[in-house]
């Protein structure tokens, strides 16, 4: 599994720390060091059946700033992975990518399916 994380995003801790508590394998990837590429977001929406506006930090300085409530219903799908792959903090976090699933946010009930 794939866990992308902000370190210093308090979710993210909350993430990892069940992960940890939890004993599950897991690479982690600093997302602004190391941020995912347009061909692995296009990858995280398929394994995820997810639409594109959930791979986005809508809660996030940098969305607001650029204004993307406004502007992400008018970009193409192709235009909107462009830009989330042109810096991490665009992206929801923490990602937890598994093989046939993605888990975008921390929700621990949903995290919970991991331990079965």
């Amino acid at each position: 599994m794939l866990f992308l994380s902000y370190p210093k995003c308090s979710t993210c801790q909350k993430a990892k720390k069940f992960l940890l508590n939890n004993n599950i394998d897991f690479e982690e990837r600093h997302i602004v060091e190391n941020n995912p590429t347009k061909e692995e977001l296009e990858q995280f929406l398929q394994i995820g059946n997810l639409p594109i506006k959930k791979l986005f930090n809508t809660s996030g300085k940098i969305y607001k700033e650029l204004n993307l409530k406004e502007k992400l219903p008018t970009l193409s799908k192709d235009e909107a992975l462009e830009l989330l792959s042109t810096n991490g903090m665009l992206v929801k976090r923490p990602l937890l990518i598994c093989s046939d699933k993605i888990y975008v946010g921390f929700k621990e009930n949903e995290w919970s399916e991991l331990i079965k």
